[in-house]
């Protein structure tokens, strides 16, 4: 932990450098977490003038607070009581924003977008996040292999804090070299071809619809995939068990716990947790028994499940009003967080708690870790989180996610002719004066659509959301329930246009 005013760049770059996964996560394993916490609080509220000036607000002396329960007292920190009301000087260490050299910038989807300083230093505890994915499930160690970075470069975050990781992995000794072509196909097409056919394997890092788009592109240009060993990493977007299936199937894979991991990311504060074999298993069994993932996760979507680093992220569960839960977590950044409210819907949940749960359902994820080959999995805590509710609709008081209108979009009888992408939407007066449900779909390129297609696509829609919705199938009246869907060409410049990022719904 840190334990000076300012950490030397050198010390936590050797730290990662020289120290094998196993030791680094150690500590994570057998703890926690709740000691790294303390530590934390007491280093901020000594040397970040906000945290001090928030902490003398309430009149709490940082003395006082010895324990867990002393922590989970603390104040909940967000982006408007905290970062948007100080300056970025007083927020970081020492109160000195040179201390950082670069900034990261939110993607501002739900308001006003937000700077993050941070500095080289704290870039590391994120790159062993990257190092458990790429040594665990990909065996990065033992194979020659090719990271394309497929998400947009620029201010964001997940470009350039992904390209640096990578680097620190090779900085580390492992076989990896790096291109950053970003958001484009036509270059990542390009690399792949020219470069992915001298390495053992090929990683593509990007944003899950996206990385759909490339491999199709693909397709379309008659790549054929399988013969680079094509894995994938993914954040930003909750996507489904049949996604994951139908993306394996294209490239040609065939191992769906190891080809692909999704990574819990923000711009706050990194990578917060990883999808892991282990955790793959668990969702992929919970994908199709839905009753069991209601009673998992207290809601009728799936999420993400990933495995963290109590030590390095310090999760906490908040009950919300209404049900369910959201999260707050602790950690060290370019502006260090304590009790950060990121308001994420979901859950945390220990690894010896999960495997009993699974048991219970009649499930032993280790055992199907163990038959497919690969590391045992890791002794670390479980945190899920939700898809974006800004992208919920409500029709006839039933909320409608954007997950269960994917999954539609995935089934076999549709998914050839379509890219996944959609803009659903309660529009009034189309019938009867009341409202409905509309749904646009973008065409895969060069697809045709017609209103037969477009009924099979309906229907597709509708059987998911009567399976997975039981809001949706008892509250909206059943002449109102199959959804009005128009199909439109790729890029569309209303629904579909090329080179932002998507929203899938409009209010």
């Amino acid at each position: 932990m840190h334990d000076v005013l300012t950490p030397a760049p050198e010390a936590e770059a050797q730290r990662f450098l020289s120290t094998p996964l196993d030791a680094l996560l150690q500590a994570g394993e057998a703890g926690d977490g709740s000691r790294e916490a303390l530590d934390l609080f007491r280093a901020v509220a000594r040397d970040v003038p906000a945290y001090r000036t928030l902490l003398a607000e309430q009149k709490i002396d940082p003395a006082s607070v010895r324990t867990a329960a002393d922590f989970a007292r603390l104040p909940l920190l967000d982006k408007k009581n905290y970062n948007r009301r100080f300056s970025l000087d007083e927020l970081v260490l020492g109160g000195k924003l040179t201390r950082s050299d670069f900034f990261a910038v939110s993607s501002g989807s739900t308001g006003e977008p937000t700077f993050w300083p941070r500095a080289q230093e704290d870039e590391f505890p994120v790159a062993v996040r990257f190092e458990q994915v790429f040594r665990d499930a990909f065996r990065a160690h033992e194979k020659r292999t090719l990271a394309v970075v497929c998400f947009a470069l620029g201010t964001w975050v997940g470009g350039m804090f992904t390209s640096s990781c990578m680097r620190h992995l090779s900085a580390k000794g492992y076989p990896i070299v790096t291109a950053t072509p970003g958001n484009k196909i036509d270059e990542i097409l390009r690399v792949v071809q020219r470069l992915a056919p001298q390495f053992d394997q090929t990683v593509l890092l990007g944003y899950p619809p996206f990385l759909k788009e490339v491999v199709d592109a693909g397709r379309s240009q008659g790549l054929d995939w399988s013969p680079f060993n094509v894995k994938l990493v993914m954040a930003g977007e909750v996507f489904s068990e049949t996604w994951r299936g139908l993306v394996a199937e294209r490239l040609g894979v065939h191992d769906p716990l190891r080809f692909g991991a999704s990574i819990y990311g923000t711009a706050d504060a990194g990578v917060l947790g990883q999808e892991t074999p282990v955790s793959i298993a668990i969702r992929r069994f919970l994908a199709e028994r839905p009753e069991a993932a209601q009673a998992m996760f207290g809601d009728p979507r799936l999420p993400t499940l990933c495995q963290y680093d109590p030590t390095a992220r310090y999760f906490e569960s908040l009950p919300v009003d209404g049900g369910g839960a959201s999260l707050a977590f602790s950690g060290w950044n370019g502006v260090p967080l304590v009790r950060y409210h990121i308001a994420d819907r979901g859950g945390i949940l220990g690894y010896d708690a999960m495997l009993q749960k699974m048991r219970d359902l009649g499930c032993d994820p280790v055992a199907a870790v163990r038959s497919s080959g690969g590391p045992e999995p890791r002794r670390q805590p479980f945190v899920w989180v939700f898809g974006r509710t800004d992208f919920t609709v409500s029709f006839f008081g039933a909320n409608v996610f954007p997950e269960t209108i994917s999954l539609g979009l995935e089934q076999p009888e549709v998914r050839a002719r379509v890219t996944g992408k959609f803009v659903m939407q309660v529009k009034e007066g189309l019938a009867d004066d009341k409202p409905r449900l509309t749904v646009a779909v973008e065409l895969a390129k060069d697809a045709a659509g017609d209103d037969e297609f477009g009924e099979a696509v309906a229907i597709a829609i509708l059987a998911q959301l009567r399976r997975l919705n039981s809001e949706f199938a008892n509250y909206v009246p059943a002449e109102f329930q199959k959804p009005l869907v128009t199909l439109y060409p790729t890029g569309h410049p209303e629904y579909f246009p090329v080179g932002v990022k998507h929203r899938y719904s409009r209010k």
